[in-house]
């Protein structure tokens, strides 16, 4: 799974066009941007008609590839749902508050951010690096406990009362949002 495709018209053994028309014809729908030196109006309709979503012609500046990705990548995005249940626990997105049955839970911004990031994708394990960057928008630091730290606080948060755990640490990865089991 990729957030973007970008391929060169000229590629050996098959044309970008023809790898496009292929992507398409087996359902991909990830945003493929089309990165070229042939800069005729005829080429650029080519592309576009071959399933490129955009056609970058060369020389082209580098901080327009890259607005050109985060643009395509905006695209790509499915819109998240308003509000996620997991078994008494509501995370609402458009009001920034996450609910146990009727009780307000008190999240720090921060906390709410890496529940809502988990949320995204319950069941599936999300890396620590993927949450220091959709989290914090920072890269990799292989010594910094502040997942684990904010982790705890968020993860104490959830279970006061007797609540069951519905963050749960997968080994060696980062964390995974799971409903709890139902009695």
């Amino acid at each position: 799974s990729h957030d973007v495709i970008i391929l060169d018209v000229v590629l050996p053994g098959a044309t970008g066009l023809e790898v496009t028309a292929i992507l398409r014809g087996q359902g991909v729908k990830t945003p493929i941007l089309m990165l070229t030196a042939q800069d005729a109006r005829d080429d650029i309709v080519r592309g576009l008609d071959a399933g490129a979503d955009d056609y970058l012609t060369k020389p082209f500046d580098f901080a327009e590839l890259l607005a050109r990705i985060r643009a395509l990548g905006r695209r790509s995005q499915p819109t998240p749902a308003p509000q996620v249940q997991f078994g008494n626990l509501v995370v609402d997105r458009i009001r920034h508050e996450v609910r146990r049955g009727t009780d307000l839970v008190p999240l720090t911004p921060t906390e709410f951010r890496l529940l809502e990031t988990l949320s995204r994708t319950p069941g599936q394990a999300v890396s620590r690096t993927e949450l220091l960057e959709l989290v914090w928008d920072m890269t990799f630091d292989p010594g910094t406990s502040m997942i684990d730290v904010h982790m705890t606080n968020l993860r104490r948060k959830l279970e006061e009362g007797g609540h069951p755990r519905v963050i749960v640490a997968v080994r060696g990865i980062g964390f995974r949002l799971e409903a709890p089991e139902q009695p």
